[in-house]
């Protein structure tokens, strides 16, 4: 009997020691979530700036971003020459300028038009003599036939003048040819005879609308045909002209959309599409050049400007997502947090997964709907890890 009573004792001490060792479990994961809980009021979450975002599906993208900077189209580019040899007497454009087409760039005092002045007031002296003799020769010819008719002189003469009168109308007109091609010569300098009198200068005007990009012209420098006085370039479209590398290049085709930014213009977003991928690669930077051409309507691209070019890849899908500031980092793990009250932000563990244009994929411990802390999360970190360091 005394066996059994000591036996009976010996149990409930068991079952009693049983039941209160059950609640150590909950009170050691309360303890956890205390630990990764931080606490901040409304007004030092305004001193730090921290910003909180509902997570939601987004469409992923994936860029390859590179580098690269604003060139002129090669065939945009105008090579402005003399058409003749002579001096330059002024200059009146200089590199950076807009022109428009027309636009007086230099002022050269033309050697050849001078010459073919000369040539002209010859050719017309010579028309005029011709004229008088034509006119000499019509009437011979005339009297001639009047004297043939009558039989004064054998009708073989009367022929004779009838033919020097026509080779002499040949002549006149063969002159007048050359005084005609003489003029097209000084209308190709911008010239005419009754002007060229007054002066041999002559005007070298802009082709067509755009900047000057390279000058080498000075007053009193003797220039030629072959002299390239002025490079004109249309910047109405331009290229960004980057460099990619080699293990990308499979990434790029030619014809896809590229977007465009600029420090300039930080707010703005420049669309243009791949139009040439280099066969050579560099083989100190392992990288071959890629050309997108851009719309640069009112030359908000100037030459020479950096620029980071975004091209798509075929990688593309929906999920959720979010800044990359959200993120924290505690060992090997991923933590965001999330806000549970005004002023409580309790930490989150997550999956990440790629890293697309400052957006985090979530693959897993986000839902859609909760409020992730994306600006300021790391001074939550601070709080978070002081109290565990001082718990500890």
């Amino acid at each position: 009997m005394r066996n059994t009573y000591i036996a009976i004792v010996v149990f409930a001490l068991v079952v009693s020691g049983c039941s209160r060792s059950k609640p150590e479990p909950k009170a050691q994961s309360e303890s956890d979530e205390k630990q990764s809980t931080a606490e901040m009021s409304l007004e030092a979450q305004r001193h730090v700036g921290l910003q909180v975002a509902q997570v939601a599906e987004t469409d992923l993208k994936e860029y390859l971003l590179v580098t690269g900077t604003v060139q002129p189209i090669d065939s945009r580019i105008g090579h402005v020459r003399p058409l003749a040899k002579g001096r330059l007497q002024e200059v009146m454009a200089k590199v950076g300028d807009r022109v428009t087409k027309g636009h007086p760039l230099a002022r050269f005092d033309n050697i050849e038009a001078g010459e073919l002045a000369a040539q002209y007031e010859a050719a017309q002296a010579e028309l005029r003599r011709l004229r008088v003799q034509q006119a000499t020769a019509t009437q011979q010819a005339e009297r001639s036939r009047r004297l043939a008719e009558i039989g004064a002189i054998p009708q073989k003469e009367s022929e004779a003048a009838t033919s020097d009168a026509r080779s002499l109308d040949a002549s006149i007109e063969a002159q007048q040819s050359v005084i005609s091609g003489i003029s097209a010569r000084l209308k190709r300098f911008g010239l005419t005879y009754s002007t060229l009198r007054n002066s041999t200068q002559t005007i070298i005007s802009s082709p067509f609308t755009g900047v000057i990009i390279k000058a080498a012209a000075a007053p009193g420098e003797v220039v030629s045909e072959e002299t390239d006085l002025f490079q004109i370039a249309d910047l109405s479209r331009v290229w960004v002209q980057a460099e990619v590398y080699e293990k990308d290049l499979a990434k790029v085709i030619t014809g896809q959309p590229a977007f465009i930014t600029v420090e300039t213009y930080p707010d703005r977003q420049f669309t243009g599409n791949v139009t040439y991928i280099g066969d050579i690669l560099d083989p100190q930077t392992r990288t071959t050049r890629v050309r997108c051409e851009v719309a640069n309507p009112v030359i908000a691209l100037k030459l020479d400007m950096f620029a980071t070019v975004r091209l798509p890849t075929k990688f593309s899908r929906r999920g959720l997502a979010v800044p990359d500031s959200a993120i924290q980092q505690w060992d090997t793990k991923y933590f965001v947090f999330i806000q549970t009250a005004p002023t409580t932000f309790a930490a989150k563990e997550i999956n990440p997964g790629k890293v697309i244009d400052g957006k985090t994929e979530v693959t897993s411990g986000l839902k859609t709907g909760e409020s992730v802390v994306v600006n300021g999360s790391f001074h939550l970190k601070s709080i978070v890890r002081s109290k565990q360091t001082g718990e500890e």
